[in-house]
């Protein structure tokens, strides 16, 4: 069973619905990021699972996790493969790939026809050069690899990339000449796992003060984040002098990342958090994805 879902997708790049032997095929229009219940028909995909397989809890309670190592095939038996295939943002992406983990059906592959600039697209090593044709030839044929997922406390999973910065401002209400929208210094601590990635106790007391931004990546252990470029300096009448950091950011990788500050601001696929944060938590999920890529 194929669905193939265009989310948003303009006239001058729309493809043909695609035609295979001996499989049904469904194809679906849906919005620049589908909302849940535009979702609702994933709902029914249990119908093609075969057979019991551990629930998460099963899964928590085992000492010998298997999570915490090389991403794995998903134990999940179906009476055919079913395999996704979406158009659009990587936003649009990480909404359906969400919906399938919040039902527990990351055993369905999922392939990816970006749209524009694309993080995921790099992450999963998708030819720059591909047309959408292209791109739709590729998700069809190749096959699905095991890929660790990489989800928040809020039960959003993050495909391409996500950050976490200090305060908003609007442009009307930046400070000084050259000042935009997320300028703020982040004041807050960031842990990879059990190391300390970022530090900032009050503004002006470290050289990177502008946040962190985190990948996941294709194998274990999960997800790598790095401190954001420095903040540029205030000088004498306000004007905007280059950081001062000659220390190259720091980067590490983990299974978890821990972020707790003054309203921070959580960007996930290009698409920010509708409130301020005090805290979040970006973990690996229980279940590996099943993604087509290279």
């Amino acid at each position: 069973m194929l669905f193939m879902l265009r989310c948003d997708v303009p006239a001058s790049d729309r493809l043909r619905d695609p035609v295979l032997p001996g499989e049904a095929v469904e194809c679906l229009d849906l919005s620049a990021i589908p909302k849940r219940k535009e979702l609702r028909f994933l709902d029914d995909l249990e119908r093609f699972v075969v057979g019991s397989t551990p629930s998460l809890e099963e899964m928590m309670q085992r000492p010998d996790a298997p999570h915490l190592g090389a991403p794995q095939p998903d134990p999940h038996e179906v009476s055919e493969r079913v395999r996704v295939i979406v158009q659009g943002s990587d936003a649009a992406l990480a909404a359906v790939v969400s919906k399938l983990m919040r039902i527990d059906a990351l055993w369905v592959e999922v392939g990816f026809i970006p749209s524009g600039s694309s993080a995921v697209a790099l992450s999963w090593g998708l030819d720059a050069t591909f047309s959408p044709a292209e791109h739709l030839t590729f998700a069809l044929a190749s096959p699905a690899v095991p890929t660790p997922v990489i989800r928040d406390d809020h039960g959003v999973v993050t495909l391409g990339a996500a950050e976490v910065t200090g305060p908003v401002r609007s442009a009307g209400k930046a400070g000084s000449a050259g000042e935009s929208e997320g300028t703020a210094e982040m004041i807050g601590e960031v842990i990879v796992d059990s190391e300390v990635l970022y530090e900032q106790a009050k503004a002006g007391t470290s050289d990177f003060n502008n946040g962190v931004r985190l990948v996941p990546t294709p194998d274990a252990p999960g997800l790598a984040a790095v401190q954001r470029p420095p903040l540029p300096r205030k000088g004498w009448f306000g004007r905007i002098k280059k950081p001062r950091s000659t220390v190259s950011p720091t980067v590490l990788r983990g299974r978890a990342l821990q972020a707790g500050g003054v309203d921070l601001a959580v960007t996930r696929d290009g698409v920010r958090h509708p409130r301020p944060l005090k805290s979040v938590t970006f973990y690996r999920h229980l279940r590996d994805g099943q993604f087509v890529r290279n």
